[in-house]
């Protein structure tokens, strides 16, 4: 008599565990952490983690795929935040606690994302073109509120603020350092109170 698959929800569970496993772990030890030791963390065997994620790359790419993701969610949902309701988030204040959280990510996972090696197949450039329009697409989603409502200038567009803030973050060296940078650049983005800021041509 054949074995029983594992229910989905198991392999589903198994997954999520795996996941928050691999995230906690390359984020105190860098992506060089022992796949084993990842299994372990999670409670679960060797074979099971194989079989979820057959390659270090594919292991790697899902964690980077969930960042990636949990940051979409995260501007949605200040996006969303209801006008007028006691517990809105005004435009410019949702932009940049997005933005703080962007520079954690940059700043925090860079070795992550130089860790996912080139595939003949050309799979980690299409990756990284979905993570920046992904990123980009959100940004400028609070962005464009934050124009509307009169708290980042009209003369800067999304692309050179993701810019500006990459920037930052990247040459950082921590996350503290990173945060502070991004405050210079909102002191810098905010609309002059000495005259109107200038359209983009």
């Amino acid at each position: 008599m054949p074995a029983r698959r594992q229910p989905r929800a198991d392999a589903a569970r198994n997954a999520a565990r795996l996941l928050a496993a691999a995230r906690e772990l390359l984020t105190e030890r860098g992506p060089d952490v022992p796949l084993d030791e990842i299994a372990k963390h999670a409670g679960v065997g060797n074979a099971t983690l194989y079989r979820n994620f057959p390659t270090r790359e594919d292991l790697l790419v899902a964690v980077y795929t969930d960042e990636v993701e949990a940051l979409r969610r995260r501007g949605e949902e200040l996006a969303a935040s209801p006008s007028g309701a006691e517990s809105a988030v005004p435009a410019g204040e949702a932009l940049y606690l997005w933005l703080d959280e962007f520079v954690d990510h940059v700043a925090t996972k860079r070795d992550l994302a130089l860790a996912i090696t080139e595939t003949p197949d050309g799979r980690r450039s299409a990756l990284f073109r979905e993570w920046h329009t992904t990123l980009n697409e959100t940004a400028d989603l609070l962005a464009s509120r934050a124009r509307r409502a009169g708290t980042l200038r009209a003369d800067i567009s999304t692309v050179e603020l993701m810019a500006l803030v990459s920037g930052s973050a990247m040459t950082a060296g921590d996350v503290g350092t990173a945060r502070r940078l991004l405050r210079f650049v909102r002191d810098g983005l905010e609309p002059r109170r000495d005259g109107p800021t200038p359209k983009r041509g």
